[in-house]
């Protein structure tokens, strides 16, 4: 299992409706396969700063998301809100607490 982050920064105006479009579809891409968890994350200090982290089980996994429709349609809803290039990491759990 892998750790997916993803940063995006977004206009001001445009955050009610980012977080009106993570409503509706977080279910849904929680619900797809190989996803164990999706949480999304605010920046204490810069409140247009939002984080999401979500599990995969395979790299492919999340590859079969991004290339599915929801991502599609979930990617083309946000990424015209933002207010600078998104980064992502994949990274790997080195600890895992029981």
């Amino acid at each position: 299992m892998f750790v997916r982050i993803v940063k995006m920064g977004f206009k001001e105006e445009h955050i009610a409706t980012f977080l009106s479009n993570f409503d509706e579809k977080k279910e849904h891409i929680r619900n797809s396969k190989g996803c164990h968890l999706l949480e999304l994350y605010r920046d204490k200090n810069n409140p247009t700063i939002f984080f999401t982290y979500s599990y995969w089980e395979t790299e492919e996994d999340l590859e079969n998301y991004r290339k599915s429709d929801l991502f599609k349609n979930v990617w083309a809803k946000t990424k015209v809100l933002f207010n600078q290039k998104p980064e992502a990491w994949s990274v790997d759990k080195t600890i895992i607490l029981d």
